[in-house]
């Protein structure tokens, strides 16, 4: 049989930035608004980001963190958490009118031994996902498949939310 192989070549960044202490990409984000479109920042707000995950799990792939620089849920007021979930739902609405996921993950990490792979600013993933997108690749190979690029996801989720007011807080 013929060994295939899956070219991901963005992938290298990720990996070869896992050895760096680069600061905090979060951070980074909310200190340049004049970026946000090359940054893959969706939305802003008084307390919260939303940022495309440049490395995703899969297409849609959105990360929702507090403006402020913490750790855990322990240290979030409850006015931010109130903010976050609000944006996990209009996250979801977003994305359900822009590529209309079949369901979707969403979850939170906490420290490097669960997988964050920023633990001092926690964020919450939210994953689209479709009947049938966990396949071989994702079970045999730890591989995912991206169908779609980053830049041209949030150019649609920019227009879906301004066509519907999103989000709506």
């Amino acid at each position: 049989m013929e060994r295939k192989n899956l070219w991901a070549p963005w992938r290298i960044k990720y990996i070869q930035g896992l050895s760096e202490s680069s600061g905090c990409f979060i951070c980074h984000n909310l200190e340049h608004p004049q970026d946000d479109d090359k940054n893959l920042v969706l939305w802003r707000t008084d307390q919260s980001i939303v940022i495309l995950n440049r490395f995703p799990y899969n297409n849609g792939h959105l990360l929702i963190a507090p403006v402020r620089h913490i750790p855990d849920l322990e240290k979030a007021s409850n006015e931010e958490l109130l903010e976050m979930i609000k944006l996990v739902r209009e996250s979801q609405r977003a994305l359900s009118l822009a590529i209309k996921p079949h369901g979707f993950n969403v979850g939170m990490n906490f420290g490097r031994c669960a997988g964050a792979g920023l633990p001092d600013h926690f964020h919450i993933h939210i994953v689209p996902r479709w009947d049938g997108d966990t396949n071989c690749m994702s079970v045999c190979s730890d591989t995912g498949v991206i169908s779609q690029s980053l830049t041209e996801l949030l150019e649609l989720l920019q227009q879906i939310s301004k066509e519907h007011s999103l989000p709506s807080l």
